[in-house]
């Protein structure tokens, strides 16, 4: 047995270990990814393109994001603390051919070991799980090779990101588990910089990229 780590809360991690067999289900409780990914995957292909570039998915969960940057031609390393997790990525990316290596760690761990060696570091939907922000993110940074780019996506800490991510997406449409995010801590964008808005149409029933930062947003960072 693994043991655990002092950089994640095993509360969180049990979270996605119970709903791990869902990953690749579009219609299940990771629905929200599955429509999401694709407006994820061209902003950080706008920036910087893929192909070639040497990548860690930070939290990479099943590997929805992770396939598809390898898919643009990435070398990928996915990451994450949650076995089952990783055995149903490993698995997919077996099943669909598609190169990935997925590794049972976290960012400050593998900065420890490999600083320094990445161009792209992603870590999306992750931040407002970790049980110190400001620490995983110094670690995502050294990773970064200089000149490299980071890419985040997480919740604004807004009562409209609650009625939405909360009230709406757990307890009204069942999206995801009731309990999967804590309000306390969701992240304002006064926190972070480069920030674009993941926003929902109700009417066109569809996500898209946008000016609006109120619920879901996400950004970039290059590291000097």
């Amino acid at each position: 047995m693994q043991p655990a780590s002092p950089y994640v809360n095993p509360a969180e991690i049990a979270k996605f270990e119970a709903i791990a067999a869902e990953w690749w289900n579009p219609e299940g409780r990771f629905r929200p990814l599955h429509r999401i990914n694709p407006i994820r995957l061209d902003y950080i292909d706008r920036h910087t393109p893929l192909r070639g570039r040497k990548v860690v998915d930070v939290g990479c969960g099943g590997g929805l994001l992770a396939e598809g940057m390898a898919r643009r031609g990435a070398l990928v390393t996915g990451i994450d603390r949650s076995p089952k997790s990783l055995a149903v990525a490993s698995l997919h990316a077996e099943q669909s051919q598609v190169e990935v290596s997925y590794l049972l760690s976290d960012a400050e761990s593998l900065a420890a070991q490999r600083k320094g060696d990445f161009d792209v570091v992603t870590c999306l939907e992750v931040l407002e799980h970790v049980p110190d922000v400001p620490r995983t993110v110094a670690a995502c940074g050294a990773l970064l090779k200089p000149g490299g780019t980071f890419y985040f996506a997480t919740l604004n800490r807004t009562p409209t990101a609650w009625i939405k991510a909360i009230l709406g997406a757990e307890y009204l449409l069942g999206w995801l588990p009731r309990g999967t995010h804590d309000y306390q801590k969701f992240i304002r964008p006064s926190e972070m910089r480069e920030l674009r808005g993941l926003c929902f149409d109700v009417v066109g029933n569809r996500f898209y990229e946008g000016d609006d930062l109120s619920v879901n947003y996400m950004g970039y960072a290059v590291s000097r």
